[in-house]
């Protein structure tokens, strides 16, 4: 895919999704969170940037941790993401805590300005990862650090065939490259390439939980990266892909839902 295209189809699919991520995903990414948070290091004080924050899942914890003399700078792609954030700071009289659009392989950043860098779970879907990664290490002081969360391999993640039914309805893929980063060695090797050091990655197992067919599809379809394509199908095609989804993942259905497999990958580094 053009990455100019597919930075609108990310643009736009989570505009669509930002009314439904937060309470579809929260639980879910959890784990991956939490082992960010962990991995990060987090000090009172830190400047912090967060990219493709969405609404802020990481950020006000990070937020909570660096206190009231740190800060964090919250990016994302999505310009409705950006709004709830910002709607969030006002609801919550959060002050060091800013939402600002910007797209992730060029930021409207300063050289050396933050202590910690931060991406949980956008990486996948930037068209030029090396690039994103790059541009955080450009803005990180020289004693800074970085840490991504990915999704991890493909053949670990139980939900994965929600895009080959999106792609198969659509013209153009939806997400191309999103497994690439969680196989094998990658994404050492790509925060290898920008020039961090002290590089450690970790994988961590995952169980997604749904109590309902439609929990798990609304999750699929209309919370996360397809919302923009699902939402352009007609009701038969939104029925047939729902099915297919649902048949996808049928391995996993218990007695009170679904428990579906996944996997996370953290990868930290420092820039000196």
């Amino acid at each position: 895919m053009n990455p100019n295209l597919q930075r609108r189809v990310q643009r736009y699919g989570w505009d669509k999704a930002s009314e439904f991520y937060q309470d579809l995903w929260q639980v879910q990414l959890k784990p991956a969170h939490d082992l960010l948070l962990k991995t990060s290091d987090v000090r009172n004080g830190d400047n912090i940037i967060d990219i493709a924050a969405g609404t802020g899942l990481i950020s006000f914890r990070l937020n909570e941790i660096a206190g009231a003399n740190g800060s964090v700078m919250a990016t994302d792609i999505s310009d409705k993401m950006i709004e709830i954030g910002t709607n969030l700071c006002l609801t919550n009289t959060i002050s060091n805590v800013r939402f600002e659009r910007m797209d992730a392989e060029a930021l409207n950043c300063e050289d050396d300005t933050y202590d910690l860098a931060t991406c949980a779970l956008g990486l996948m879907y930037f068209p030029e990862p090396d690039i994103a990664l790059g541009e955080m290490f450009r803005v990180l002081k020289p004693t800074g650090k970085a840490t991504v969360a990915v999704w991890g391999s493909r053949k670990n993640c139980g939900w994965a065939e929600i895009f080959p039914i999106v792609d198969a309805r659509v013209n153009t893929d939806v997400c191309p490259m999103f497994f690439n980063l969680g196989e094998g060695n990658v994404l050492d090797y790509v925060f290898d390439k920008v020039g961090f050091k002290n590089i450690r990655s970790q994988k961590i197992k995952t169980t997604l939980q749904y109590s309902t067919d439609e929990e798990a599809c609304d999750a699929a379809f209309i919370g996360g990266p397809v919302a923009m394509a699902y939402s352009r199908f007609d009701s038969k095609t939104k029925h047939e892909a729902r099915l297919a989804y649902l048949e996808s993942i049928k391995a996993y259905k218990t007695k009170v839902g679904y428990e579906i497999p996944g996997e996370f990958i953290v990868c930290s580094g420092t820039k000196n």
